[in-house]
């Protein structure tokens, strides 16, 4: 067989080449690609993966079990509905006591009065004929007297009077059913000067903290607020509680304001807190930008937080695994987790909200979903796009070998 020039100099160079040193260079290409293949098992993750996190529910949070709650329109609904019971208009439906009802510590100013001619209140001289009186009717002054420990009042003429737990208008008519036959034709009026049962405690996040008299008139909560001067931070960033008895609840001041029912009416002992709250969820995973995201009180759709965060990484995210990790109150889950079902020592149960964003009704489901403080939201990672950067480290492991032994064999050379 003959040979050209060209091949029988590239032949010729060959042999020139020390094969110690060639094999040097079969050594580098080969650890490289070892190392290489040694670390496609760590190449770096965003957190989970979308399978690992669809089985969370074989894991466990704080010793306890994790629910996984695929985000539905039947999921949807419920939380709807445990949200409208979390309501102040829900909560708080008994109907307000009386605001005339006169209790301890209260302050009374009683007048009584006497048809003419005034002989039990009224002063007369002796031997005075009453008869050329002028007709007009009489009364004695009778000091304010503030309830004490028996909840009574001293009336002239009738004694101690149990005023507690009674209205103005029936303390008046006692007093009038005392005095007769004492007093002739004998009237009375009944005054509340100074409330100091019926208040409402107003304080937190107000201008001024302050007790509030209730009236007949019937406060309702932003009455409240108004009268501690308002909120020192913005509404929107704000939420006000009611404690009343054991029930403690807590809504948005925003919402309060835009929704008239909420604005219930308040009871004596009442407390009011107005609190300062900057709400916000955490996004991780495969969206375009992790942050912690702030919103206000007014609330944030599941698409509206997707929103702020510049949506979905298209190049690495699994549109099959968006999640919102929560720890939801057990009544929020229904009656379909069973009786036993383990919750936190603050009796809450860890939840993955799961999200199929490949079926088209994902997408109304993100407009209902509310998304609530110290949410997370975390977007899994595709697997192909692990698989692609995979691909990429191997070739660029490959084709840094080859010019390597490409620079060597021209040294050579």
């Amino acid at each position: 067989m003959k040979f050209g020039p060209n091949e029988m100099n590239r032949k010729a160079n060959m042999a020139d080449v020390n094969p110690s040193r060639l094999s040097a260079f079969q050594a580098v290409a080969l650890g490289l690609v070892a190392l290489t293949i040694a670390g496609c098992s760590s190449l770096g993750a965003s957190g989970p993966a979308g399978g690992d996190v669809r089985s969370a529910d074989s894991a466990d949070y704080q010793g306890e079990g994790i629910e996984i709650v695929d985000l539905d329109g039947r999921a949807i609904e419920r939380l709807g509905q445990y949200g409208r019971a979390s309501e102040f208009a829900e909560v708080f439906t008994d109907e307000a006591p009386s605001a005339e009802l006169i209790g301890y510590g209260d302050v009374l100013d009683i007048a009584i009065w006497e048809a003419p001619p005034a002989v039990l209140f009224g002063t007369t001289s002796t031997g005075a004929d009453l008869s050329a009186m002028p007709e007009t009717a009489r009364s004695a002054p009778i000091p304010q007297q503030m309830v004490g420990e028996a909840g009574t009042v001293s009336v002239p003429f009738v004694g101690p009077i149990k005023v507690v737990g009674r209205k103005v208008d029936e303390v008046e008519r006692a007093i009038v059913s005392s005095l007769r036959g004492r007093a002739h034709d004998p009237q009375a009026i009944v005054r509340l000067i100074r409330n100091e049962t019926r208040t409402v405690t107003v304080l937190g996040d107000v201008a001024q903290s302050k007790r509030m008299a209730l009236s007949a008139r019937g406060e309702r909560l932003l009455d409240a607020v108004a009268s501690a001067g308002g909120t020192r931070n913005p509404v929107d960033r704000s939420i006000v509680q009611i404690t009343r008895a054991s029930n403690v609840v807590s809504m948005p001041l925003a919402r309060v304001i835009e929704d008239p029912a909420q604005n219930v009416q308040l009871f004596p002992d009442d407390v009011v807190t107005v609190l300062h709250q900057p709400f916000s969820f955490v996004a991780l995973g495969s969206v375009r930008g992790s942050a912690e995201v702030p919103f206000d009180g007014a609330g944030l759709s599941l698409a509206e937080a997707l929103g702020r965060v510049g949506g979905l990484n298209d190049a690495r995210a699994d549109v099959r695994g968006v999640f919102i990790f929560r720890l939801e109150d057990r009544e929020a889950l229904g009656a379909g987790l069973g009786e036993n079902v383990r919750t936190t020592a603050d009796g809450r149960v860890p939840v993955i909200y799961r999200l199929d964003m490949s079926d088209p009704a994902s997408l109304f489901a993100m407009q209902d979903f509310a998304v609530r403080d110290d949410d997370v939201l975390y977007v899994s990672t595709a697997p192909g796009a692990d698989l692609q950067r995979f691909v990429s480290t191997i070739s660029s492991a490959a084709f840094s070998v080859i010019g390597i032994t490409n620079a060597l064999s021209t040294n050579n050379n």
